[in-house]
């Protein structure tokens, strides 16, 4: 017989009133501050994490604390910078909890948006099948846009491929319209606003036509859908019940914008990083979005994470007196357990070349102290910073490995320059002239080579090599005449026997160069600093073969590394650019250059938030160090760019009392004094 059945709701009981029985004692794992973060309740949390501070352990045990207490590993979204990272992480969350935590959604914020977009993307008309677009992918289709578009054929140069892709990136990381990023970071494309907006909109328009999203447009289209699809955004935002964030202080407008939609059913969003550690505004990263955080989280608890576990308590004293001068931040105090060691030095050297010779020599006592070549680093603000310390460093036969930027040799601007400087000390030398010669409008690599073999060929007893070339050069009519009568011109000049110091040859070649510079890379204002450095180099020189023997650091078709790998163990210096560097760490620091105008940079003088990034860079630099930290500026160093005389350290030392720091001056072998304590002006 059929009977209605009446229902009985069986009631969940309410979180907290059974609680879990937890496999782990958290409190026995973690430091207080820790455990706080890690054990919080629900509602929006930022972790504001110090360097050397535990941060990755932190989201690791957070992780295993959610799955600990019940919650269903695949509601926990875990958004990370790198796939490393995220599976890193997801690891050692396994190794505590079990393979629970393999459910867990973790990747980085594009892999993440290019699953969601997959099975939720049809109402902003995307099919899953869509098609993403690589870099080099992006750089063919804007190319081909171009041309159709008739760019190519403008009477100035258009930006190039790459150029127009970065633009175009920055325009979508940022959420600032197009002519608001070329006219502060590419004005010199400034006249091509007009036509740059128009291959912009043929780009979008031939990517939504065709089913492709580049890079920026899994996050730029997971932002519309969210924004724009009240059933989709709910949906997404519900599956994930708890979201966490690493490396905050590192997100751009729109990464930030979309954690604030994807947590906004629930606000159950830990984001965990150190605003004194947000470097990366030249990538779109943005300060103000860990600023800001309780203010797009109201009523967000703040945990701070501030023991140390990687430097002595001296180096942490001198961070915290440097980052206590920042305008903005959260206040934090870096301590740890490891009270004793020595106070960071800083070293007034008399040069750059003097600066050099201090490290070098400093890491060979050190090596013989026994600490070894990988646990030592040499940071410096700027790629071209470490062009003269490399010079040194190969001199004293000290291996090393470069990270961020190129070696002074490897880089094609310099690579072009010194070849004109090369022909001019060896008129024989074909390789340097096969250079030379592509340089010019017109010349190809047949070209080029005819005229290597008709400068042979043209030899007379009356006059030198060099002299015959530059004849051979001057007869040359048609489409490349009038580019090789300028070379022959520049090079007769700054050849004349006596007439010029190797400096000079170099300003003499660098004021013809920088035509050529313009007009192959679409970023020759940053590239010309690297020049004007050469010619600094150059003055310490009195004969151009000197000069060109010291820049000689390896052969042609072989890198530092290859030589020195097949005689020495892996055991190398680490030769990096603070940004870079940022995450690792090493026994022993060296931080060149730290002298105002270059630490910070002039350029940065302009604006409040440049200024201030350029501290934080510098506080990431003495972060680095567990043990020993020298920090090293030169005196009485012209920079040619601004035309100042640079002597004073770094304005971020101004605040910081002499008893943190102790100081040495150097001096030659014989000299009056020896490195040791001076007062401190």
């Amino acid at each position: 017989m059929d009977r209605e059945s009446k229902p009985y709701v069986l009631r969940r009981p309410a979180e907290g009133t059974v609680p879990a029985k937890l496999s782990l004692d958290y409190a026995k794992e973690l430091n207080p501050q820790q455990l706080a973060a890690v054990t919080a309740g629900d509602g929006p949390s930022l972790v504001i994490a110090g360097a050397g501070s535990g941060k990755t352990r932190t989201l690791v045990y957070r992780v295993a604390y959610l799955i600990d207490k019940g919650i269903d590993p695949a509601t926990i979204l875990l958004v990370t910078f790198t796939r490393k990272s995220s599976q890193e992480m997801l690891h050692r969350a396994g190794l505590l909890i079990g393979a629970r935590s393999e459910r867990v959604f973790g990747g980085t914020f594009h892999s993440v948006a290019n699953a969601l977009l997959r099975r939720y993307g049809r109402p902003i008309g995307l099919e899953p099948g869509f098609t993403i677009l690589d870099r080099s992918d992006s750089e063919d289709l804007i190319n081909l846009l171009r041309a159709q578009l008739g760019l190519n054929e403008k009477d100035k140069r258009f930006p190039r491929k790459g150029t127009i892709a970065e633009i175009f990136s920055k325009c979508e990381n940022t959420l600032q319209p197009l002519d608001e990023i070329v006219l502060g970071e590419f004005a010199h494309f400034s006249e091509h606003l007009e036509a740059l907006d128009k291959l912009k909109r043929a780009y979008e328009g031939a990517k939504k036509q065709r089913q492709l999203l580049d890079y920026d447009d899994l996050l730029v289209k997971l932002r519309a859908l969210l924004s724009q699809d009240e059933g989709a955004g709910r949906a997404i935002s519900s599956s994930f019940r708890y979201v966490l964030v690493d490396e905050y202080q590192d997100t751009n407008r729109l990464q930030a914008d979309l954690i604030r939609k994807l947590a906004a059913s629930h606000d159950n969003v830990m984001v965990v990083g150190d605003d004194s550690q947000s470097i990366y505004a030249f990538r779109g990263a943005t300060f103000r979005n860990i600023m800001e955080f309780p203010t797009l989280f109201p009523g967000a608890t703040i945990y701070k994470l501030e023991e140390n576990y990687r430097s002595t308590q001296p180096i942490l004293n001198l961070a915290n007196a440097i980052i206590q001068g920042a305008a903005e931040k959260y206040s934090k105090h870096l301590f740890t357990r490891k009270l004793d060691g020595p106070l960071p030095v800083l070293v007034q050297a008399a040069g750059e070349n003097a600066q050099s010779r201090f490290v070098a020599q400093k890491i060979l006592e050190l090596r013989e102290e026994g600490v070894p070549l990988d646990e030592i680093a040499v940071l410096f603000r700027s790629s071209f910073h470490s062009f003269d310390l490399e010079i040194e460093l190969s001199r004293r036969d000290l291996p090393f490995v470069k990270r961020g930027g190129f070696k002074f040799v490897e880089t094609a601007h310099v690579k072009d320059l010194t070849a004109h400087l090369r022909v001019l000390a060896n008129p024989l030398d074909a390789v340097s002239w096969n250079r030379v010669l592509m340089l010019v409008e017109g010349v190809g690599p047949k070209k080029a080579q005819d005229l290597i073999a008709s400068f042979v060929k043209a030899e007379r007893p009356d006059l030198s090599p060099g002299q015959c070339a530059i004849e051979v050069l001057r007869d040359v009519s048609g489409r490349s005449g009038r580019g090789l009568k300028d070379l022959a011109r520049v090079l007769e000049e700054a050849g004349r026997a006596g007439a010029m110091t190797p400096a000079e040859q170099v300003n003499e070649l660098y004021a013809y160069y920088l035509p050529i510079l313009k007009d192959q890379y679409d970023d020759y204002p940053k590239r010309m600093r690297d020049l004007e450095h050469l010619y600094t180099m150059a003055e310490r020189y009195a004969r151009l073969e000197e000069f060109l023997s010291d820049m000689a650091l390896e052969p042609p078709d072989s890198s530092v590394l290859d030589v020195d790998a097949g005689a020495r163990d892996d055991e190398r210096l680490i030769l990096s650019t603070i940004h870079s560097a940022k995450g690792l760490e090493w026994q022993c620091v060296f931080v060149l250059w730290v002298v105002d105008g270059r630490f910070p940079s002039a350029y940065s003088f302009a604006t409040e938030d440049e200024l201030e990034e350029e501290r934080r860079l510098f506080y990431v630099a003495v972060t680095r160090a567990k043990q020993h930290l020298y920090l090293t500026y030169p005196i009485n160093e012209y920079d040619k760019a601004t035309g100042m005389i640079l002597s004073k350290p770094t304005r971020f030392l101004d605040s910081v009392s002499p008893s943190l720091l102790e100081t040495w001056a150097l001096v030659e072998e014989g000299g009056v004094r020896e490195w040791g304590p001076r007062e401190w002006d």
